[in-house]
């Protein structure tokens, strides 16, 4: 039996594609043709740091080393190689990814300075129980990258090559002066088999990247944000000396084109508690290549009987465009969506104002639909509607 079919790798591979972020990109990538590259870091060449501490490598394989892996899992590395088969690459891994010698750093420099791109591979290795840096019993007294590696990505930062940074890893990471100093960020979480593969393939730009992040990146190690659906007390504010301003936030995210976004539509501006508000704009790809736009919509509740998030996501649609061509979008919006538990404990939709918010992540709003409920509080049980429906029309 072949466990592995090439249907179910072309599959991971897809999944994988479309789940790699781009953070940053200062107009490095997508990579044409580098001559040199220097792959540095702990997680540029273990297969096993592609995958989830659930997956069979990292849950069984790991207390038998002397067997093989049993599947095909090419390494960043690995991938990078056959994606660039006319570059020069070197690779050191500079550190390990949770110990804390610094006795490859002076290799690591030495082929980063040599290079015209630097890769700094750094992240996670899963594992269980406290055999990894990531997963079940893994747990974490800071969002510092684990051992040594934030001093590594420093040292890069600080010499004369420009820096990639490819951050593979299980939970959102500090990532020092990076956000400033890096030519680009690119976040993975975990992409499986094809991850190697799928990452090499948004470097090159064979694969335009359109994932977006489902946590928040922290600016500092301590200054934890909590999940995007904090209260107004729990954010940047005069009462406390703490700013958990995210670097990164909850839905951002890049590609390799550009859309604008217009002609917000506002079905109507009073809807019924057990009713349905629509809402549309038109997403248009401004760029010079194909591209993937994603769509979010937002709730914000400005004054309900209980104390709500600022916002939560509550609906999005991926938009796939060809340079010039516009794409209508509608999401149509239960009220029963805006429900939340109330003081009694029952779950209801409360009649008053709500705002939708439509954005390209949590904080970059790009328009703004302001509707009334109306009518009676309306108790709901388990067969409420939970979801937005979207419908997409190609211009």
């Amino acid at each position: 039996m072949d466990l592995d079919p090439a249907a179910d790798r072309l599959l991971a591979r897809r999944i994988a594609e479309e789940a790699v972020v781009l953070l940053k990109n200062d107009g490095v990538l997508p990579l044409r043709g580098p001559r040199s590259i220097a792959v540095v870091g702990p997680t540029a060449d273990d297969p096993i740091t592609l995958l989830g501490c659930y997956s069979f490598p990292a849950h069984v394989g790991e207390h038998h080393p002397d067997r093989p892996l049993g599947v095909q899992i090419p390494t960043v590395l690995h991938a990078l190689r056959a994606e660039f088969p006319g570059a020069d690459i070197s690779y050191a891994p500079g550190c390990h990814v949770r110990e804390t010698g610094t006795d490859g750093f002076a290799e690591a420099l030495e082929i980063a300075a040599r290079a015209d791109l630097v890769i700094a591979a750094l992240g996670d290795r899963s594992g269980l129980f406290g055999r990894g840096t990531s997963g079940e019993g893994c747990d974490a007294d800071s969002l510092r990258l684990p051992g040594v590696q934030a001093e590594l990505l420093e040292a890069l930062l600080d010499g004369p090559t420009p820096v990639l940074l490819l951050v593979d890893s299980g939970r959102p990471y500090a990532l020092g002066t990076a956000p400033e100093r890096a030519a680009a960020i690119v976040q993975a979480f975990f992409p499986g088999e094809e991850g190697g593969t799928a990452i090499a393939r948004v470097l090159s730009g064979a694969v335009n990247p359109s994932g977006r992040l489902p946590v928040s990146v922290p600016r500092t190690p301590y200054g934890q944000p909590w999940t995007y659906l904090s209260q107004i007390l729990a954010r940047a504010s005069e009462v406390s000396s703490l700013d958990p301003t995210p670097v990164y936030p909850f839905g951002a995210g890049l590609g390799y084109t550009t859309f604008a976004w217009s002609d917000l539509w506002v079905e109507r501006p009073e809807v019924p508690t057990d009713g349905s508000a629509g809402v549309a704009l038109t997403v248009t790809n401004t760029g010079d290549r194909p591209g993937v736009e994603v769509v979010q919509v937002y709730l914000h509740d400005p004054a309900a009987s209980v104390t709500r998030p600022v916002v939560r996501l509550i609906g999005y649609a991926r938009v796939a465009a060809e340079p010039g061509r516009s794409v209508r979008v509608r999401f149509d919006v239960p009220a029963a969506v805006t429900s939340f538990i109330s003081a009694d404990l029952t779950r209801i939709v409360e009649p008053g104002d709500i705002e939708l918010r439509i954005g390209a992540s949590s904080t970059d709003v790009r328009g703004t639909a302001l509707i009334r409920l109306t009518g009676p509080t309306l108790v709901l049980d388990h067969t409420r509607p939970r979801h937005c429906r979207v419908t997409t029309e190609v211009r």
